[in-house]
């Protein structure tokens, strides 16, 4: 019955749009109501869950990554990007792949990461490539869920929190994974390109011209550098790498770009402050959710089942793909996180897989939840952005309905990406010697 209480309350107000963090605390307290448990535990769980230092991360990638976008890096870094590969057929598609693979290491926000390019690349994709609305939206929602695979990512620090995993070894094993989701992506775009006779959209760029956009751009490519080589060589930690990264955004965006004003500052704390509390709301209602599993026995009891079913490594990595992909489609990367990895993280221990493998094999999973409908967030995003452009050749409507249509081959080709990832952990495990 409290199986019952748990799960079926939250999954009502889940199909209420009730916020998810309301649901996961809501429904837990009701089943510690029927089990008649302690209320005073409540307050106690939430905090812990929430006050860890490894977590004060978050605020820190949320805030720098703000910056950043204020500061124009996305601009700079399209016109890099275009200025070396755009001049080939579906280029600017290409360059909607790649930029938004560059600007997920800034951002760690598949979301932000959608509002940060969408502005420029859906309208160049439409006008300039020749690619349909639903197409191009799609493309731009798919593309920025690379964003917490490929390292800074706070999917991977809400995961090293909850397991004790090295969050450095974490951000080495998503580079190859990211990469290989990127291809996936370029491999649709060259079908799509053949299918409806695309041809190049502009001239290639002089070695000039290359060199100087890369200038520009020189100081948003610099920034993953700092972090991810501090945290590698031992100079800072990784929360000390986010605060870094605020830092180092400030300079770039106030005194370099010049496009960051003092006044800009308060609005970047209040948008920053507001995304960091719906993460930790998140976290906190998860813990709750979490602890009432473990108490009542919830959590062992679908370890045992899962260990009963699975039989071998193999089959339990599909069953935890099939559950991760299921449960992307309504909640998400975080609350996910929360809510399987202590059930699963013990399974996958016992049979010997590597943690950091099972960690990127999961996020992944996540990121493929962030396009996957009906509640695929990047995908929601993607439809904000395109209602707002003007001046665009396809005047089709961009709905749910048709970008969901568009998105499935890129699902598709997310998914045998995945399968790879899951079934050959090198590349989750190929960097790590070098985090050491």
């Amino acid at each position: 019955m409290i199986n019952l209480i748990l799960f079926g309350t939250f999954f009502i107000m889940l199909f209420l749009n009730i916020p998810i963090s309301v649901g996961l605390g809501l429904s837990s307290i009701l089943a510690m109501v029927y089990a008649g448990d302690k209320l005073s535990v409540v307050p106690t769980n939430v905090y812990n869950g929430m006050a860890k230092f490894l977590l004060l991360a978050i605020p820190f990638f949320v805030l720098s990554g703000n910056i950043m976008a204020k500061a124009g890096i996305s601009t700079r870094l399209v016109e890099f990007i275009d200025d070396c590969i755009g001049h080939r057929r579906g280029g600017i598609a290409i360059v909607c792949v790649v930029v938004a693979c560059f600007f997920g290491a800034i951002s760690g926000s598949g979301p932000a990461t959608v509002a940060a390019l969408g502005i420029i690349l859906i309208p160049a994709m439409i006008n300039r490539g020749g690619f349909s609305a639903p197409f191009s939206s799609s493309l731009m929602a798919a593309a920025s869920s690379i964003a917490i695979v490929i390292p800074p990512s706070i999917s991977f620090v809400v995961y090293a929190s909850i397991t004790g995993v090295s969050v450095g070894d974490m951000f080495m094993g998503g580079i190859l994974p990211g990469i290989l989701m990127g291809i996936a992506l370029v491999v649709i775009i060259m079908i799509e390109v053949r299918v409806k006779g695309l041809e190049a959209s502009r001239e290639k760029a002089s070695w000039g011209a290359r060199w100087k956009s890369f200038r520009s751009a020189f100081w948003g490519f610099l920034m993953p550098v700092i972090i991810l080589g501090g945290i590698y060589g031992g100079i800072f930690t990784p929360t000390e790498a986010a605060a870094v990264s605020v830092v180092y955004g400030l300079i770039v965006g106030v005194f370099i770009y010049r496009e960051v004003k003092w006044r800009d500052l308060y609005d970047l704390l209040v948008d920053s402050g507001k995304t960091t509390g719906s993460i930790m709301l998140i976290i906190g209602g998860a813990t709750l959710f979490s602890y009432i599993c473990t108490v009542h026995g919830i959590a062992g009891a679908a370890q045992t089942l899962l260990l009963d079913i699975s039989g071998n490594k193999y089959v339990f990595l599909l069953i935890v793909n099939v559950i991760f992909l299921i449960a992307g489609c309504f909640v998400d990367a975080n609350s996910a996180m929360y809510i399987f990895i202590p059930i699963m993280y013990p399974v996958a221990v016992k049979l010997g897989i590597n943690p950091v493998h099972f960690g990127v094999l999961s996020t992944v999973n996540m990121a493929i939840g962030q396009v996957t409908p009906p509640v695929g967030v990047n995908l929601f995003v993607a439809i904000g952005v395109s209602d707002k452009l003007k001046n665009i050749k396809d005047k089709t409507r961009v709905t749910i309905v048709s970008m969901s249509k568009a998105v499935w081959p890129m699902i598709v080709a997310c998914v045998i990406a995945l399968l790879i990832v899951t079934y050959v952990p090198f590349f989750s495990t190929a960097f790590l010697g070098a985090a050491t």
